[in-house]
């Protein structure tokens, strides 16, 4: 399975009452459609998947399934705790018609998860998973990074055929590429990352800033197909701020936000997770101004601000 291009990292819409809002969840993606997007990735960090119930990810991936267009890769974040749910998370993933499973590394017990922990958990599910499995390194949330060796015997398993690599650090990304397998697939989670991780060899890109700004994220990846290195770098240089003020100082509230400004239906996050503060909206509206103001055609559904 080719995975490469450009996956929104989907975020999860709620009603007034509090309710997953499937309505919207389909409204977003009839119009990711309209974009050359690889695929979609539900059910992962920016979906805030570990504040959802089971029913909940389950009408989720359900409605993503039903509305995404045809040839669209669909990826659902599956990881849990225990090897036993993970698996089954992974068959009902694959029930539904979702083509891989995203499987976040387990982290509560951390002090004693060692590699070989990581490497006897991935082996267990790869055995058991009736569809392709990516490995999920997102240390930010988990405070657990998957490293190259351990990845390198990962990678050795049909079934395993790639990693989001979310860390942010380059190095990391550049060990994996270099011990794992030419046809083992690296895919960035790091939108401030995406530039010199696909120039290293990375296979695309799952990004939350690709909720909010799908059209910049995708033109950086097409940049590169091109082998247009100057018309990339401009484009990252416009990404990495974004990135900076929308995923990791906003987090998924300021996801939301933008996706708002450009036509989405992202709404609020669910709590504990708060709304954003009226400085922080503006400081997004500002930024995303400037960037229209470069790259009009990159945000063409985006509000007057």
């Amino acid at each position: 399975m080719d995975l490469s291009g450009v996956y929104p990292a989907l975020t999860t819409p709620y009603a007034a009452d509090g309710s997953v809002s499937l309505a919207d969840l389909k409204h977003n993606i009839l119009k990711y459609n309209e974009i050359g997007l690889a695929g979609y990735v539900a059910i992962g960090s920016t979906g805030e998947s570990v504040l959802l119930s089971a029913k909940e990810i389950d009408t989720v991936l359900a409605t993503v399934k039903e509305a995404a267009a045809p040839g669209k890769r669909l990826i659902a974040g599956t990881g849990a705790e225990s090897t036993a749910e993970t698996i089954e998370r992974t068959k009902r993933a694959a029930e539904l018609g979702y083509h891989a499973a995203l499987v976040k590394t387990p982290y509560y017990y951390k002090t004693v998860y060692k590699p070989d922990v990581y490497i006897a958990h991935y082996r267990r599910v790869a055995d058991a998973s009736p569809i392709p499995v990516l490995l999920y390194s997102v240390p930010q949330f988990t405070g657990i990074a998957l490293e190259a060796p351990e990845v390198a015997a990962l990678s050795e398993h049909p079934n395993i055929i790639g990693i989001k690599e979310s860390s942010g650090v380059v190095q990391r990304a550049a060990e994996i590429l270099g011990s794992a397998p030419p046809s083992f697939q690296l895919l960035v989670g790091s939108a401030s990352m995406m530039f010199p991780s696909l120039a290293l060899g990375a296979r695309g890109a799952i990004l939350a800033l690709g909720s909010g700004m799908p059209e910049l994220c995708l033109a950086v990846f097409e940049a590169m197909q091109k082998s247009d290195l100057q018309r990339a770098r401009e484009l990252q240089s416009l990404i990495a701020p974004a990135s900076k003020l929308i995923v990791a100082q906003c987090g998924i509230a300021g996801v939301k936000y933008t996706m708002d400004l450009g036509g989405y239906r992202g709404g609020i996050p669910r709590l504990p997770l708060l709304p954003l503060q009226e400085e922080q909206k503006k400081a997004i509206r500002d930024l995303v101004a400037r960037v229209e103001a470069r790259e009009p055609a990159r945000l063409s559904g985006a509000v007057s601000v």
